[in-house]
């Protein structure tokens, strides 16, 4: 059973429908993927924490309108992104669906929460699932993105040039040189943007 603080789906997806419409439209197919995705969450969350957050406002702004904002600030064409600690699959999800011209890694080291990312990924062909540590990756990436990773951690990696990061403004504050833009969810939180730095 789930905590009262799960509503249903129908809840989550008007949420998010009318959240997000500021910054971009969402279709009916990647509504549904979002929802199934969410669905999923609810499930496995039960058992193993991916995430603390459960008020459906607070899932919906914080987790997905977060993330597919991201999608709205990388640049435009076909890109390949790794999420690195990708976790509940937050931004590399939301952004797959979003932004389906991208080819993107969900790059995660704790095996249970690849699994879940295997089993939320199905039927996503730009979504692919690494699970071992953001330092064994030897592939290299048109962009490297995070949420939930000290900025320090994925800035050490020399997996892309370009990285952005949904990062609170302090941490932000620590950052020379990168494009900052606030996001309208959360408190003071950013999209924090590098491009074209040294591997």
């Amino acid at each position: 059973m789930f905590t009262s603080a799960w509503m249903p789906e129908a809840a989550f997806r008007e949420l998010l429908q009318r959240e997000f419409a500021p910054y971009g439209s969402l279709s009916s197919s990647q509504l549904d993927r979002l929802e199934d995705h969410y669905k999923l969450l609810q499930r496995w969350n039960a058992s193993m924490n991916l995430t603390r957050i459960r008020r459906v406002e607070d899932v919906v702004r914080l987790h997905y309108c977060e993330s597919l904002f991201l999608g709205t600030v990388l640049p435009a064409g076909e890109l390949s992104i790794a999420d690195i600690g990708s976790g509940a699959g937050f931004p590399g999800i939301p952004l797959a669906i979003l932004r389906t011209e991208c080819s993107i890694t969900l790059v995660e080291s704790h095996q249970r929460k690849a699994v879940f990312l295997r089993e939320a990924s199905r039927g996503l062909g730009n979504l692919r699932v690494q699970s071992s540590r953001s330092e064994q990756v030897r592939e290299r990436f048109d962009w490297i993105v995070s949420r939930a990773v000290s900025p320090s951690e994925v800035i050490r990696l020399s997996l892309s040039r370009n990285i952005a990061l949904l990062i609170g403004e302090e941490d932000a504050s620590l950052l020379t040189g990168w494009k900052v833009v606030g996001i309208p969810w959360g408190h003071r939180r950013v999209a924090a943007l590098k491009v074209g730095g040294k591997l």
